[in-house]
């Protein structure tokens, strides 16, 4: 794969107040975003959604009201199985860097494929950009995306809580720390 390129990567679960799961359900991948990014010319070059069927849970009316993502919107969708060889397939995610707007997403992921027994679909060249962010304007604290955006000068763009649109959002301030050189290698 293409060093230039990164997938930046935000993911949506099954959620309920106070984080409080139902009795036998876990918190389930129900949508992944990417926005594939290229360092070098810093365009954002792809994006992709991809719904994701839960099998330990269902989507909560909190969830719905906060994702706008329905139960019956993701009943037919592939399983997290089918959505893992997709990003392999498609974006290259075992070979190719990937950043997500904290450690949320990754520490998601490593759980479902443990306890589903799913081959995990990333490298391990992962990078937290909340806390590169952070660092790069001298923050005691790791800023939401939005305040970051705010921050940053950029426009947030779609609707919060939607993948797609979070890993657009993310994808900008990646592009945006990269213009400012504050990007890892």
């Amino acid at each position: 794969m293409d060093r230039a390129l990164l997938n930046v990567v935000d993911v949506e679960a099954t959620c309920w107040p106070d984080r409080i799961a139902p009795p036998d359900e876990v918190a389930e991948i129900i949508e992944i975003g990417v926005c594939v990014v290229d360092l070098a010319s810093g365009t954002r070059v792809a994006r992709d959604r991809l719904l994701v069927r839960p099998s330990r849970s269902r989507v909560s009316p909190f969830c719905t009201a906060l994702t706008g993502l329905t139960e019956d919107e993701v009943a037919g969708a592939p399983t997290f199985e089918q959505a893992c060889d997709r990003l392999r397939q498609v974006h290259g995610s075992d070979s190719t860097p990937w950043a997500s707007w904290g450690t949320f997403d990754l520490e998601l992921f490593t759980a479902q494929c443990a306890r589903d027994g799913v081959a995990y679909p990333f490298s391990d060249d992962h990078t937290d950009a909340k806390a590169v962010f952070a660092a790069a304007y001298g923050l005691a604290h790791r800023p939401s995306r939005t305040e970051a955006l705010h921050l940053a000068g950029l426009p947030g763009e779609g609707t919060e809580h939607r993948g797609a649109d979070d890993a657009w959002n993310g994808a900008a301030l990646v592009l945006h720390l990269t213009a400012l050189g504050r990007w890892p290698d």
